[in-house]
């Protein structure tokens, strides 16, 4: 039965040092799922015999059918925690005993990290889950890099440890070596993205931020457990004595003496105090010793009922290590004791997440996480309620109190301060709480928790700021660490469901933070991070959103145009009254430019001396030119850039919009393909403009830019670029030659390869073309029989093989393939129709 109550619940909420938001995140399969359980059966929401094997935050039926979660969920639990324990809390120090944790489930597998994302967004915390046998995985260091550029702080859960013990039967201290590898390993991704704001996050058993376990069978501690177990009987201190049982701290029985150097009759800590007893333990159960059974019990002090001393083999074992060693317990005393409540992160937070400046109103009440501040409320997803077709707005309140009724400046991601775009002026119909599938009312929520709004979806698409403050500025809009580069045509199978289709796209957009639907030349088109993502929202598109039967084409892929060569002429062209004539070339951006541009190294907002000098210091520029950038392009944000490059033209300043529009029109849709261009720099040379405004409006412009642009891409030396996955692939050595077989038939190249420590595995990795992925893993498992996992991430983009001016090359054959999908005539134009004479 649920141990709290809704009004416990909203007690608690007004107790800032009290609240714990925290993200459970990990590498697909590594039992983040399986060890929630226990923390929702510590808190009465599930019962003690089903927490393992429920997997209760799995709530869909497709995540209780595949065994991976999909959507990330979150829960709202109450928790006590001991007075021992609360002794243990640094910083703010706590009012009462009570904990209100909110916990956001994760999904693991890449094609859904932007549900990731969406939910380290809300946390201050993470537990990271790594799996003993496997250790850090490729989705592990990236969930990590996830973290800590949101400023989240980790903590690390060991899970499967009986498998290490029962399974691999490694002896105690082959066991100790390969744990504290993988604890190396952690901590070199953390402090490779770690943030100095933060100070150290780094992980260390014996300071109690590292707990040790099973989440299938639902036990789990931490040194500091242990030390205590241990405290009474050495009669020292239990931090003192935690230190002991991590580390090169050796232990004879004999002379009850500690060295650091071991030798005869000196058996490591870890390994004597901690192992050893698990290893009798797990021992006797497993194998039904029932006399050494209830003579351990007895020492630790525990009693079994009469049905529990019935029980044999791996039942036994659960029951007995569930009472000894609960793996809730370890959990929360480590998420309270090491993971921050929202008074000490939105300090350090506020400055990265708030794009206003740092001392405005919004800023101080989020840096103080003031309830009677101005309202400031981040939402990142939206989670589909049960009416059909609308949408809990789900987010996290940074500074005030949110409430029924309220009125509210809805700001969507495109808002800018001071002007109407994107805003909207409403009142917030409903605040709810999110438990898991469900939403339980509630009058209003303070600063540091997590909401759930109703009635926000008709003014928000995916995600967005909401304020009480006028002048507030938005939260920073989400990066993701994947692009929706898979995409799919869909079509109705009868012509009179268009609407719905239409309707449920809609629907299918809200719902997940990264899928991108478009309408292109008649066709409806759904972007996708891979193919298991693709399928899951097709199928929720079928099924919950559109609700009518579609019939969808084969993955289609995103291309890019781009030029490898400085244009071999100054491309004129001259504007429709003959009356205007601009002069331009193009060139490839140097190398390295075009990726910073992405990540958002250099953008359009910077000031443009600093951005001036970092360019010619970095990449070479003229300084006088690299000032007169006009503009990034595509959308103002893409990594195509149009310089200004001439001295003394006149009127250049009434054209220069009408030239930027030009710019974005033209780098949006290219000379081959229309796809977008990267990595192009655009020069204006010289412009001739008639002196009467009536002859140079944009309509005479804009059309003009874009023709000069695209003759001087292809006078460039054009070509195509194509997507590129990196693959990881984890597998045995026998196997690696069928990896090797599959990757060469599909245009892909291994560039790594290496032996994971302590196990028999090897890691492969390597670059593939995304155009040659699809069925890439089916194909990868059946050569080698299923003992190959392979995971692809987006990686790069690479020049296509071939001109696309040359007909009989694989470019060509590329560009006539999309051009007739696109419904295009198939051959590229040519110059003659975009270059003029003078």
């Amino acid at each position: 039965m649920v141990n709290f109550t809704i009004d416990q619940l909203r007690a608690i909420m007004d107790h800032k040092s009290n609240i714990r938001n925290m993200a459970v995140i990990a590498h697909v399969d590594h039992g983040k799922t399986t060890l929630t359980d226990s923390l929702l059966s510590k808190a009465g929401i599930i019962s003690h015999g089903q927490a393992g094997d429920k997997r209760a935050t799995d709530t869909r039926k497709d995540e209780q059918l595949r065994g991976i979660t999909i959507k990330s969920t979150a829960v709202s639990m109450y928790h006590e925690l001991s007075d021992l324990d609360l002794k243990g809390i640094q910083g703010n120090q706590p009012e009462g005993k009570g904990f209100l944790i909110n916990l956001i489930d994760c999904p693991g597998h890449v094609d859904f990290s932007s549900e990731v994302t969406a939910a380290l967004r809300l946390s201050d915390g993470a537990m990271v889950v790594v799996d003993c046998i496997s250790g850090v995985s490729v989705q592990t260091e990236t969930v990590l890099r996830q973290a800590l550029s949101e400023r989240v702080k980790p903590v690390l859960m060991m899970n499967k440890l009986d498998r290490s013990i029962m399974e691999k039967k490694q002896d105690p201290e082959d066991l100790y070596q390969h744990l504290r590898r993988i604890i190396e390993n952690v901590n070199v991704a953390i402090a490779t993205y770690g943030d100095e704001l933060m100070g150290s996050c780094m992980v260390e058993p014996s300071n109690g931020d590292v707990a040790f376990g099973s989440g299938l069978h639902g036990w789990g501690f931490t040194l500091k457990q242990f030390a205590r177990l241990y405290a009474d009987k050495f009669k020292t201190e239990e931090s003192r004595l935690a230190t002991r049982l991590w580390g090169d701290n050796f232990y004879n029985s004999e002379t009850r003496k500690w060295n650091t150097k071991g030798g005869d009759g000196y058996v490591r800590g870890f390994c004597k105090f901690v192992l050893e007893p698990l290893y009798r333990m797990l021992d006797a159960t497993t194998n039904n010793k029932m006399d050494d059974v209830f003579q351990l019990t007895s020492r630790i002090d525990i009693k079994l009922t009469s049905e529990e001393k019935d029980l044999r083999g791996k039942d036994l074992m659960r029951a007995v290590m569930r009472k000894w060693l609960p793996a809730g317990d370890a959990m929360l005393q480590m998420i309270v004791l090491h993971l921050p409540s929202p008074v000490t992160a939105q300090k350090y937070r506020t400055q990265l997440l708030y794009e206003g400046p740092n001392d405005d109103e919004a800023a101080v009440a989020m840096k103080n996480c003031d309830p009677a501040g101005p309202l400031m409320l981040y939402i990142s997803k939206m989670v589909p309620s049960q009416d059909s077709g609308r949408f809990f707005a789900f987010g996290r309140v940074f500074s005030g109190t949110v409430s029924t009724g309220q009125k509210v400046r809805i700001m969507g991601p495109d808002y800018k301060p001071g002007k109407e775009k994107d805003l909207s002026l409403k009142s917030i119909p409903r605040t709810v709480v999110m438990m898991g599938d469900k939403a339980t009312p509630i009058d209003e929520v303070p600063c540091g928790n997590l909401v759930g709004l109703v009635g926000i979806d008709k003014y928000l698409v995916k995600s967005g700021t909401i304020s009480t403050y006028e002048h507030a500025h938005n939260l920073k809009v989400m990066k993701f660490s994947v692009s929706p580069v898979v995409r799919v045509a869909v079509d109705v199978v009868n012509a009179s469901d268009l609407p719905k289709l239409v309707e449920g796209l809609k629907r299918l957009s809200k719902s997940d933070p990264m899928v991108q639907v478009t309408s292109d030349m008649g066709q409806h088109i759904v972007a996708g991070a891979g193919e298991l993502h693709l399928e899951i929202c097709l199928k929720d598109l079928e099924q919950d959103h559109a609700k009518v039967p579609i019939k969808k084409s084969d993955p289609l892929v995103s291309y890019r145009e781009t030029v490898t060569e400085k244009s071999s002429i100054v491309c004129l062209a001259k504007s429709a009254n003959k009356l205007n004539r601009l002069y331009m070339t193009a060139e490839p951006l140097p190398e390295g430019l075009t990726e910073e541009i992405e990540e958002g190294i250099v953008t359009d907002t910077q000031d443009p001396k600093e951005r001036a000098r970092y360019l010619a210091d970095k990449f070479g520029f003229d300084l006088a030119e690299a000032r007169k950038i006009w503009c990034f392009g595509p959308n103002g944000t893409g990594p195509n850039m149009l310089v200004d490059c001439t001295k003394g033209a006149q009127y250049l300043n009434e054209i220069k919009d009408a030239v930027v529009a030009g710019m974005q029109w033209a780098s949006q849709e290219g000379i081959f393909c229309e796809e977008g261009m990267r990595g192009v720099r655009f020069n204006l040379h010289d412009v001739t403009i008639h002196t009467d405004p009536a002859h140079r409006r944009g309509g005479q412009i804009i059309p003009t830019t874009r023709r000069s642009l695209l003759a001087s891409v292809l006078t460039a030396t054009p070509r195509l670029m194509e997507p590129v996955y990196l693959v990881n692939t984890q597998c045995p050595e026998t196997v690696i030659g069928g990896i090797y077989s599959v990757l060469n038939r599909r245009r892909g190249n291994v560039f790594e390869e290496s032996q994971v420590a302590n196990t028999p595995l090897y890691m492969v990795k390597a670059y593939l073309p995304v155009n040659e992925s699809f069925g890439f893993a089916e194909e990868l498992r059946s050569v080698t029989g299923g003992q190959a996992f392979p995971q692809c991430v987006f990686d790069h983009w690479q020049l296509l093989p071939g001109s696309p001016l040359d007909e009989d090359s694989k470019a060509a054959a590329v560009v006539k393939d999309v051009r007739r999908r696109k419904g295009m005539p198939e051959s590229i134009p040519g110059l003659e129709n975009f270059l003029d004479k003078l």
